[in-house]
């Protein structure tokens, strides 16, 4: 990469994105909404990029390249819907728009072959090798998928609570924490433009109550079923490292530690943000073309 170049990366999930300028050869982090093309309009997705970015930049700033990695990005339509919109306040730039997975692996990895899990809001499972995704399982979405993710425990957090099969202890801890009737979860959940962040924002209570046996039976259960139906799947689950990437497997890096020890698995790198790793994959200049 030339020290010349100014460079915009940018990481997105569907609640939050971290993004990057490389500007002078120093690198400029920022934050922002999530931007998901699945999940939001064409116009709100313009809002985010126009008041929580662009505002931001430095006053007359020339971006010469941007790299976008983000959820909700696997359709070519919504991969060109993102360039459509990162192409009117930098019209001058090379933009590349990339699925989170890819961006996953190329932080987790760079040219190293590995397995790659996105364990965040949402799932997802590759296998990466030489700076591309070789196979990928694709998700089936907060309704019917996404195992092990935030979204995922979220509801079986619900779910204990809402069945009471919660104890007492649990089910008055939960009250305190949130005050929400059944009628303000349902309500949410079922009319809410983002039911899947949500959702999500509830696995948090499972952090806040570890040791307790039914926590950890839920941590447990939800991240041995994303390696049921997705790392099991894949021979080189047990001939190269997995990596994990994200704030569920970054808060319960000691369950995926224990499940890859009992299934025989080389456990690579737990990554809480794809950003940094994506800068230096950048900085290296080892991007493919």
């Amino acid at each position: 990469m030339e020290e010349s170049q100014t460079i915009l990366i940018a990481d997105s999930g569907s609640t939050k994105a971290d993004w990057c300028l490389l500007h002078g050869g120093l690198p400029h982090y920022y934050r922002t909404s999530g931007i998901s093309p699945y999940l939001l309009t064409e116009t709100r997705i313009r809002e985010i990029l126009y008041a929580e970015l662009v505002q931001h930049l430095p006053r007359g700033i020339h971006v010469s390249q941007i790299y976008f990695y983000g959820t909700g990005c696997a359709a070519v339509h919504h991969q060109q819907l993102i360039h459509k919109l990162l192409a009117e306040p930098f019209p001058a730039a090379q933009i590349e728009v990339h699925t989170d997975l890819v961006g996953a692996a190329r932080a987790a990895c760079g040219q190293s072959a590995g397995v790659v899990a996105i364990l965040g809001t949402g799932s997802g499972l590759c296998y990466y090798e030489k700076g591309q995704i070789v196979k990928y399982r694709p998700g089936l979405g907060y309704i019917l998928g996404d195992e092990g993710s935030g979204t995922y425990l979220g509801k079986k957090v619900l779910q204990y609570y809402l069945y009471e099969i919660f104890d007492e202890e649990l089910r008055e801890a939960f009250y305190e924490r949130y005050h929400e009737t059944r009628e303000d979860i349902l309500e949410k959940v079922y009319r809410q433009l983002t039911p899947n962040t949500y959702l999500a924002s509830f696995s948090r209570f499972l952090s806040e109550h570890r040791g307790h046996y039914m926590v950890e039976n839920i941590l447990e259960d939800g991240l041995n079923d994303f390696f049921f139906y997705h790392v099991f799947k894949y021979k080189e689950s047990w001939t190269c490292p997995v990596h994990f990437v994200g704030g569920v497997a970054w808060a319960y890096q000691d369950v995926l530690q224990e499940i890859c020890i009992l299934n025989e698995l080389q456990i690579g790198r737990i990554l809480h943000k794809p950003i940094e790793g994506l800068v230096a994959y950048h900085q290296a200049g080892i991007l493919q073309p």
